[in-house]
């Protein structure tokens, strides 16, 4: 029995201050946001309309990593890859306080990383073509029916130097890619050589869903326009 005046063995332990706390619950925070970062989702802030109507410029998209990290990427997949060395020559800083701050916790990237957002039409092995006489994308000499497409824009539309007549086969360990709203998207078609072709080491992961803003709050599915190509 403790004597009058004294304390226990329990509660004489001198408690944690709470600054070391703090930095401790800051440390494990931060690593967790690191984790779930690397190898299960992130959110993306999309910059421009290429992706469009799927996708709408300034919407916040959320990645998922499990397929990339542990499956494989399928035809009519958006997904979300970092600059194949040419094709975001002026990659800006943001000025959005909101999203400088999710940087800084690592939920959302760091645009200094470029990165690009596009619809996966062909995979490694894979010939891709535009376009057949009904005007019509192919994949292995199967018609693609995108019913994906912005209003207005046809399989063949492109934005001014670049081609919407095409007809190239992907190398192994890549993908061919192309944004839903032709007309201005600069995507596999306005490069040349291996340069047009997404390693699928580059790839951050799918897309699953729009989160912000509320009203543009949708899934993201994969379509069946592919499921006839072998």
């Amino acid at each position: 029995m403790a004597k009058p005046g004294t304390h226990s063995g329990a509660s004489s332990r001198r408690r944690t201050p709470w600054f070391v706390e703090l930095a401790l619950i800051i440390v494990v925070a931060l690593a967790v946001s690191a984790f779930i970062r690397a190898f299960v989702a992130q959110a993306f802030f999309i910059p421009s309309g290429s992706m469009e109507q799927t996708l709408e410029e300034d919407d916040w998209i959320v990645v998922s990593k499990l397929s990339t990290n542990f499956g494989t990427i399928d035809r009519g997949e958006v997904v979300v890859f970092s600059d194949p060395g040419t094709w975001l020559p002026n990659v800006q800083t943001s000025s959005n306080l909101v999203r400088q701050a999710l940087e800084f916790v690592g939920v959302a990237p760091d645009p200094a990383e470029g990165d690009l957002v596009k619809r996966v039409i062909g995979v490694g092995g894979d010939t891709v073509a535009c376009c057949n006489p009904k005007g019509q994308v192919t994949v292995n000499g199967t018609a693609v029916v995108e019913n994906y497409l912005y209003p207005g824009n046809s399989p063949e539309d492109a934005p001014q130097g670049c081609s919407g007549e095409f007809k190239t086969s992907v190398p192994a360990g890549y993908l061919f890619v192309m944004g839903d709203h032709r007309s201005v998207s600069e995507d596999s078609r306005c490069h040349d050589g291996i340069e047009k072709f997404v390693p699928e080491d580059n790839l951050q992961g799918r897309t699953v869903a729009v989160i912000w803003p509320i009203d543009h709050w949708s899934l993201v599915s994969i379509p069946s326009a592919f499921d006839d190509v072998s």
